[in-house]
């Protein structure tokens, strides 16, 4: 209720500002004509204005919080790669048999463009799945355990409810922690 009193009261002090000055114009220029003239002109530029206003700078404000939004989701998902996601890849990566065709299909370098991340998606889903037979559980599960308070701390993120695949990720970590312990 305060932010509308606050609200009426700033159109209270604008309009009597407004009969001010045209008061002021009144007396120095003692012509109403000219003041209803102009006054009406004003009034029928009034929804341009707010069209103007309204919506053109609400759409680019509200694109700059979308901007700010994703890059605080970019620092957010940096940071889970770089505290659990790059080690955890890292020990799935060296505990299966396609290593190498993974590296060999996945050598994302600076010229690859939107159509060459469609092939390596499209190559990978055609591997067969991989199976995991050098994998040391214990040590994954210690690793795992030890950045549990992390990843909490990271679910908690209300801009994670935007990124639903790393919510995703983030869940299936989750699941992979307890059915190791």
């Amino acid at each position: 209720m305060k932010r509308y009193r606050d609200v009426i009261l700033i159109a209270i002090v604008l309009v009597a500002i407004s009969a001010i000055l045209y008061t002021m114009h009144y007396f120095t220029f003692h012509d109403p004509h000219h003041i209803f003239i102009y006054m009406l002109g004003d009034l029928a530029f009034l929804p341009l204005e707010v069209l103007i206003v309204g919506i053109v700078v609400e759409r680019i404000l509200s694109h700059r919080e979308i901007e700010e939004r994703l890059q605080k989701l970019n620092m957010v998902v940096g940071a889970f790669y770089s505290e659990v996601g790059n080690r955890l890849m890292t020990s799935l990566m060296d505990a299966t048999s396609w290593k190498n065709d993974f590296i060999n299909i996945v050598n994302v370098n600076i010229n690859w463009k939107d159509a060459d991340f469609k092939k390596a998606r499209h190559s990978l889903e055609s591997l067969t799945p991989p199976q995991f037979e050098n994998i040391d559980l214990t040590a994954l599960k210690v690793f795992l355990v030890s950045k549990r308070p992390f990843m909490l701390a990271l679910i908690e993120n209300p801009n994670l409810l935007e990124h639903e695949r790393f919510t995703d990720l983030l869940l299936a970590v989750f699941h992979l922690t307890e059915e190791l312990e």
